[in-house]
């Protein structure tokens, strides 16, 4: 997901002038302690969900387990969430059992920080993650800041640094207690971007989606993830959470070589790190954990993931995908000719699916043709922003749907 982040900012400029009142509670912390508690902003984020708005929006191993072992999603409230890794083109927990990832995305981590007006946006208490697992959900995708957590000196220190690090820790522990896998994603990061489908280019600070990731950041914030969840294999890594390259230059093979290498790319303004280089820095860090990895054209084009895919000793890798009802590819037709291949080989998450309708007959196909894929898939976003310009999945942190939630919801219910 995109975001023109100074919509967020330009509203609450106007909410201040007429109220006179900060957006977060003034003098709190967000110490270990405090990153328990709810996060909250006064105004619903209009930056965030608007990115889906925007009509010019782009297109957006081992063997296989055995037979006799059951096919099945993971359980809310389970004990503990399973420590994934792929087999063949499966994922499989600790006993060699088949594993699907079935959820929802919980953004605000990635922009309220940067942004100055907390950390997370809404409640991320017992009592919210409680209202996500009763959708049946079984996992969770956390959109993170690279600034926010290596706690640059730009950042809020209440809202940076150990304080940010601390709040996503207390939130994948929360999840994990629900039987919740959490998903960490790098969704915002640093660099100054000027060229095609740029969205902040007049800053190189996070505070929009670039098209890549950047060499003077990213590994160290992938360095530092994975040194703070390597003891936790129940964590699952999202490396970018949708590279473009591809709209930096006309040149496919150069944009797939960006990708995977990094380097000087085409119509980049900063060094890139391509996702060999970030997935070299978790596993020197020593984390096993499954990590994800995108395609291009916001993560909607993996026509060449497999021709490209970084080498992992680890060898626990999964290929990931976002679809939405205005992307190139989005149709029955497209995912049998560019996402079976892919499929056939790897294990396969699409980490965001939604549609800007207010209605779920896209997501619906979606799923139907995932679910015969036996695929993973996360709907967009479990936050209170407007169905059509989020698309939100609640109305409110109760769990309460929008008309396109409910589609997610009852299905992941009616699989249980």
């Amino acid at each position: 997901m995109r975001a023109p982040p100074r919509l967020y900012a330009l509203v609450a400029a106007a909410v201040l002038s007429v109220v006179g009142t900060a957006l977060v509670p003034t003098g709190a912390t967000a110490s270990a302690a405090s990153a328990s508690a709810t996060t909250t902003a006064s105004v619903a984020p209009a930056d965030a969900p608007s990115k889906r708005s925007m009509p010019s929006m782009p297109s957006k191993a081992s063997k296989a387990s055995k037979a006799s072992k059951a096919t099945e999603p993971l359980r809310p409230n389970a004990a503990a969430p399973p420590k994934l890794r792929a087999s063949g083109n499966k994922l499989v927990d600790e006993n060699g059992t088949t594993r699907r990832l079935l959820g929802v995305n919980r953004s605000g981590g990635e922009f309220m920080c940067v942004q100055g007006y907390g950390i997370f946006d809404g409640p991320v208490d017992d009592a919210s993650v409680k209202a996500i697992a009763d959708w049946k959900v079984n996992a969770v995708r956390i959109p993170l800041n690279e600034e926010c957590w290596l706690g640059l000196s730009h950042i809020d220190p209440a809202y940076g640094g150990t304080n940010y690090i601390a709040a996503v820790k207390a939130l994948v522990a929360r999840l994990e207690a629900h039987g919740i896998t959490p998903i960490v994603e790098l969704h915002w990061s640093h660099g100054t971007y000027t060229g095609g489908d740029s969205h902040c280019p007049d800053t190189a600070y996070a505070t929009c989606q670039k098209p890549m990731p950047n060499a003077r950041y990213t590994p160290a914030f992938w360095t530092s993830v994975a040194q703070t969840f390597k003891s936790d294999q129940a964590v699952v890594f999202d490396l970018f959470n949708e590279p473009f390259p591809d709209r930096a230059t006309s040149d496919l093979t150069a944009a797939w070589k960006c990708w995977r290498d990094g380097g000087s790319c085409p119509g980049i303004d900063f060094q890139v790190a391509g996702m060999q280089t970030l997935l070299n820095a978790i596993r020197a860090a020593g984390a096993k954990n499954l990590v994800l990895i995108p395609g291009v054209a916001y993560s909607n084009d993996l026509r060449q993931w497999l021709t490209y895919k970084p080498n992992d000793p680890a060898g626990n890798l999964a290929a990931a995908w976002h679809t939405y009802n205005f992307n190139t590819c989005s149709s029955e037709s497209c995912f049998n000719e560019q996402l079976a291949p892919v499929i056939a080989q790897v294990p396969f998450v699409a980490g965001e699916i939604g549609e800007n309708t207010c209605s779920h007959g896209y997501i619906d196909r979606v799923m139907a043709w995932l679910d015969a894929k036996g695929a993973s898939y996360l709907g967009w976003t479990w936050n209170t922003w407007d169905c059509s310009s989020g698309p939100s999945l609640i109305s409110d942190y109760n769990g309460t749907p929008t008309n396109f939630g409910v589609g997610l919801r009852d299905h992941l219910k009616g699989m249980q």
